[in-house]
């Protein structure tokens, strides 16, 4: 009980810093310290905790390595981002996303559908200046941006195989994949469907006269469009076919957008000073900071084993459960592995297995990272879009409140 507390007492603070204007990277280090002091986390025991993961876990999931790797990426996707803008493609791409899907709605959630199929950390800042420059181009609010690219970023975590959560559970439940992604197929469903209700079809302009005909055939207009993605989609191919880190796959794009576009050496110094932001640098550490305070103290397990304790409703706790660790943590696969063995008797009982049971501890999940300050993604789009934390979650608030209630509609269906 007392680490449950203490977790949302670091949290409470985060929230306060941020509503008193504090810098989100600033806010988070706080955050995080407090935590640390909370659950009485010493540097020795901060130490063996990364000493336990340099021996038990591969190199790519050490928290040294995730902070280096995931600060090159964001910094050198601020540079993508400058280079567009000076080369010219970001002004062609908006043209080139209305004239291909011909409507403003379908643009501005098309891009991060896509790039949310590349399960890196922090990668929703690979669609985050596709959407702004879209956004700003027709007057969208940044705080409805932000939701728009995160939300919609995120809807292929529950179907997509890349993501490791999903073949975790198929092998933690021992059934085919198709029928674990059959299951969560409703999760995505409601949330996109969730999505265009909530933030499309409202807070959108009217549409104006610069945004009824876009001049250009459908190929000139694809052409553009794969010019703008293509960086993208390149560090995507490298990621998932030839496992290359995301950080220097973006840095290969850089270089190859330079070239190709034939930029003069003695502009890339300018160019790449786009990475100068030292608060996701801060923000980056105090999020993975609060991550390892949490694993050092073994908080979580002390309040998975809380709930456990407390004799609550079978589905609530399987909501309940999943929704406290992720909302507290902002990951996934780490909330499966910590909350599955927990729950397997309410999934796997004498009757069979039940998949909505388990769809619907996973809805807690989606939920819980959907609305978590803590979540990286979500941080991050407060930071790259200049708006409050806060005024992102509560347009996600819906849909995502949408995805928990087709989560609890499974279960009962199929009890």
């Amino acid at each position: 009980m007392y680490a449950l507390i203490m977790i949302f007492v670091a949290l409470a603070v985060l929230v306060v810093l941020l509503r008193l204007g504090i810098r989100i990277g600033l806010a988070m280090m706080a955050s995080a310290f407090l935590l640390a002091v909370l659950l009485r986390v010493t540097p020795g025991a901060m130490g063996s905790q990364l000493a336990a993961e340099w021996h038990n876990r591969p190199l790519t999931e050490t928290t040294p390595y995730l902070f280096v790797s995931l600060t090159a990426l964001l910094l050198l996707v601020n540079v993508v981002g400058e280079a567009m803008g000076q080369i010219g493609l970001s002004a062609r791409l908006v043209p080139a996303l209305h004239g291909l899907f011909r409507s403003r709605r379908v643009a501005l959630a098309t891009i991060p559908l896509l790039m949310g199929m590349l399960p890196t950390p922090g990668g929703i800042m690979l669609s985050a200046p596709m959407v702004r420059e879209a956004g700003d181009k027709i007057g969208v609010e940044r705080s409805r941006l932000a939701a728009i690219n995160f939300f919609f970023r995120h809807q292929w975590e529950p179907v997509w195989p890349l993501f490791p959560a999903v073949p975790l559970i198929v092998d933690m439940l021992g059934v085919p994949a198709g029928r674990v992604i059959g299951y969560h197929a409703a999760l995505s469903i409601a949330g996109i469907v969730g999505g265009v209700m909530a933030l499309l079809l409202v807070g959108i302009p009217p549409r104006l006269a610069e945004h009824m005909e876009v001049q250009g055939s459908l190929g000139s207009h694809a052409k553009d469009f794969l010019h703008a993605l293509w960086p993208i989609l390149f560090t995507g191919v490298l990621y998932v076919k030839w496992h290359v880190p995301p950080a220097l796959g973006v840095l290969l794009a850089i270089l190859g957008l330079l070239l190709l576009h034939r930029v003069d050496v003695r502009r890339w110094g300018g160019i790449f000073k786009a990475a100068r932001e030292p608060d996701m640098v801060l923000l980056l550490f105090g999020a993975l900071w609060f991550k390892l305070n949490l694993e050092a103290s073994g908080a979580v397990g002390d309040v998975v084993t809380f709930f456990h304790q407390m004799h609550m409703p079978p589905l609530l706790v399987l909501f309940v459960l999943p929704f406290l660790v992720s909302f507290s943590t902002g990951v996934t696969t780490p909330t499966v592995a910590i909350t599955y063995p927990f729950l397997m008797p309410f999934i796997r009982t004498p009757g069979g297995l039940s998949l909505g049971v388990e769809t619907l501890a996973f809805a807690g999940i989606v939920f819980g990272l959907a609305i978590s300050p803590i979540h990286l993604c979500l941080a991050l789009s407060a930071s790259y879009f200049d708006t409050p934390l806060l005024r992102i979650i509560m347009k996600v608030l819906p849909p995502a409140l949408g995805v928990a209630g087709a989560g609890f509609a499974i279960a009962l269906l199929t009890r």
